[in-house]
């Protein structure tokens, strides 16, 4: 296994935590750091200003999950998405995971914290939007049907219970 880590970087993880991150907050920072450092090129710039300037209302916020005092993954929690669909919400969304730590369930730990907070504030469903299939029915969401976010790509809608 070491030699596995070793050679492809990556981090076999025995525990990890998830974390809601509060405005103003040196998790906050942090937050931003992992952001700017981050390999997700397409929407890095989009959520560090989200981050930065503290862009969330009400009960928006993000997640984190962290694993030996680092930030190794994110999610945030919002009314709106990149997607002209003001009618939907709640959103879960910014799901990322450093590469070095994909395929040890964070994905899914993130989704359920997320999930359970949406729940614990009297919402009965949440969405994801996504260009993959088959990926987020393991976690329970269904897919709605294609939408089309501003930047006119097409997207896949998906919708869980929150029972």
């Amino acid at each position: 296994v070491a030699l596995v880590e070793e050679h492809f970087g990556w981090h076999l993880l025995n525990d990890f935590s998830i974390e809601k991150v509060d405005k103003g907050t040196p998790l906050a920072d942090e937050l931003l750091s992992f952001i700017e450092n981050s390999s997700w090129e397409e929407v890095k710039d989009h959520l560090a200003g989200l981050v930065r300037n503290w862009e969330f209302t009400d009960w928006e916020t993000m997640f984190v999950a962290k694993a030996d005092g680092c930030i190794i993954g994110m999610a945030s929690v919002m009314k709106e998405d990149y997607y002209p669909m003001p009618e939907l919400m709640p959103w879960v969304s910014s799901i990322y995971v450093d590469e070095a730590y994909r395929g040890q369930k964070i994905r899914g730990r993130l989704i359920s914290c997320a999930n359970e907070y949406l729940k614990n504030l009297g919402f009965d469903k949440s969405y994801i939007p996504s260009d993959h299939v088959g990926l987020y029915e393991h976690f329970g969401y269904s897919y709605v049907k294609d939408i089309v976010n501003y930047g006119g790509q097409s997207d896949h809608l998906y919708e869980k219970y929150l029972r």
